[in-house]
């Protein structure tokens, strides 16, 4: 019974990750948004990110200005606001901007976060960030994107801002990105899927874009919170402009 549960859950993941591919590459102009009005979303995790949610409780993220792009629902905006940080979340579609604002509309922080429906390539802000998390938006761009990412994350953050990165570093995105189960032989069976999105990353993808930019990474680890199907797959990265990039 365990099995067959498991087996339907996988199926049904992959299923949604393949609708979504399907949204995305063929509504090229509003793929993000229609995926969220049908609710093929399987990226969210419905609450805040563990690993995200020990980093505040342990006193490890800066405090100031924080972005989150791609912010999807809002669960991690809202989680990490307060009074020594102002959380700005970014996300393309409309309707995950809505989501997140009737979310947040009786959190205690709520005057201490905002959610704005732009692109993260284009917009311009007024002020700069401290802080910028990135999860499941790195690899939801298309990976000739990547290059104008990094160089957006330069012009965003402070000279001494942190980018936090929760990263997908192996090619197993279809059970990477879902929330339900794969079994292992699933697992061997779409390893070598090509496309996307979500699109293969890994550490050295970061790391070919970033170091371009004059940050290298002060830690890499293993995401020991991550999700069930996601554990053993997800690395914490935390990254800062070297010394000579800011001369």
């Amino acid at each position: 019974m365990r099995r067959a549960a498991s087996a339907m859950k996988s199926n049904g993941c992959k299923a949604s990750v393949d609708k979504l591919r399907q949204i995305v590459n063929s509504h090229s102009a509003d793929g993000w948004e229609k995926s969220w009005r049908e609710g093929v979303t399987p990226w969210d995790l419905g609450q805040p990110t563990p690993i995200l949610l020990h980093l505040l409780q342990t006193g490890s993220l800066p405090k100031g200005r924080a972005l989150v792009p791609g912010c999807g629902s809002g669960h991690d905006v809202i989680a990490i606001a307060s009074s020594d940080r102002y959380v700005v979340g970014l996300d393309i579609s409309e309707s995950a901007i809505e989501i997140a604002t009737k979310l947040s509309s009786s959190s205690p922080s709520s005057n201490h976060h905002t959610f704005l429906k732009t692109d993260f390539f284009t917009w311009q802000p007024t002020e700069l960030f401290d802080l910028v998390f990135d999860y499941t938006f790195f690899c939801a761009i298309e990976p000739d994107m990547r290059s104008a990412w990094a160089s957006r994350i330069q012009n965003l953050l402070k000279p001494n801002g942190e980018l936090i990165t929760l990263m997908f570093p192996v090619q197993l995105a279809n059970p990477l990105y879902c929330i339900t189960g794969t079994s292992m032989l699933q697992r061997l069976l779409i390893s070598d899927h090509v496309g996307g999105p979500p699109y293969k990353v890994s550490v050295a993808d970061y790391e070919e874009v970033l170091h371009s930019v004059g940050f290298r990474a002060t830690s890499i680890m293993e995401n020991e919170l991550a999700i069930g199907p996601r554990q053993g797959r997800e690395k914490l990265g935390s990254w800062k402009r070297t010394t000579q990039s800011l001369l």
